[in-house]
């Protein structure tokens, strides 16, 4: 099979990022990618909470769940979105979407661990001021093996891998919104660390640059092997990676090394 992660800048012009996501779905398309991975928070990336509620719909109704759907179904591709803000009730939801070649939606994942942080007297974060976290592992069987579903700061919690990968997994998704400051001091270490700790591939695609005046994201999406080997790294910009991977790597790692119990 043929991976695609996708790097993006999304900031606050919704219309911009919607373009941007569908460009490069489109780009991964015509390279014959067979899964397509957009990151975190695709379409929109702010923390003004009026501009938060104005580019944020329901599952039903979103614009680019909808345009990702039609593509997906005319090309037959199976296509992740990392995550979108969705409206549920009261608060948001940071969901996870998968989409199958027929264009219908066969998964989602709402983000467990929510990114509470102080970064610095500058840059602070708090998720579940806006969002309402998930209680539920997901997975979802693709033609080539299981994926399990994850998103960004989940990064930081092994316990969310071991019992996903409990799942028989053959790779986790790992769409982000990792900030530069962090990035640079842990992101490709924690990695390769869920990587080696389940024999999974990780699809790890990241966005990048200066997103906000508050926030900026450090690139480097990566594809990793189950034994921790970078197959593929954008460090910069916006673009897309590939790689061609071998399912049975997974299960093949973990007969050798019986880790997983």
């Amino acid at each position: 099979m043929k991976v695609a992660c996708i790097q993006s800048s999304a900031g606050e012009n919704y219309r911009k990022n919607f373009q941007q996501i569908v460009k490069l779905v489109n780009q991964s398309i015509k390279n014959n990618a067979d899964l397509i991975i957009t990151p975190e928070t695709s379409s929109i990336i702010t923390s003004d909470k009026n501009l938060l509620f104005k580019n944020t719909f329901k599952m039903t109704t979103d614009p680019l769940i909808k345009k990702i759907k039609e593509i997906s179904k005319k090309k037959k591709k199976w296509i992740l979105i990392g995550s979108l803000p969705i409206k549920e009730h009261t608060k948001y939801r940071n969901r996870s979407i998968m989409i199958n070649p027929k264009g219908k939606v066969v998964a989602y994942y709402d983000k467990i661990s929510m990114f509470d942080v102080k970064l610095s007297n500058k840059e602070k974060h708090k998720e579940s001021k806006t969002y309402k976290p998930g209680n539920k592992l997901v997975s979802v069987n693709l033609p080539w093996g299981k994926l399990g579903l994850t998103i960004c700061y989940d990064l930081r919690y092994p316990e969310i891998y071991r019992n996903l990968s409990k799942k028989k997994l053959n790779f986790i998704s790992v769409p982000s919104a990792f900030t530069k400051i962090t990035g640079k001091k842990h992101w490709l270490t924690l990695l390769k660390a869920r990587a080696i700790e389940n024999f999974c591939y990780i699809f790890a695609p990241n966005q990048y640059g200066k997103n906000t005046n508050k926030r900026e994201t450090f690139g480097h999406s990566v594809i990793i092997s189950p034994d921790g080997k970078v197959l593929n790294i954008k460090k910069k910009g916006v673009g897309i990676i590939y790689s061609k991977i071998n399912p049975n790597l997974s299960f093949k790692l973990r007969k050798i090394i019986p880790s997983l119990l």
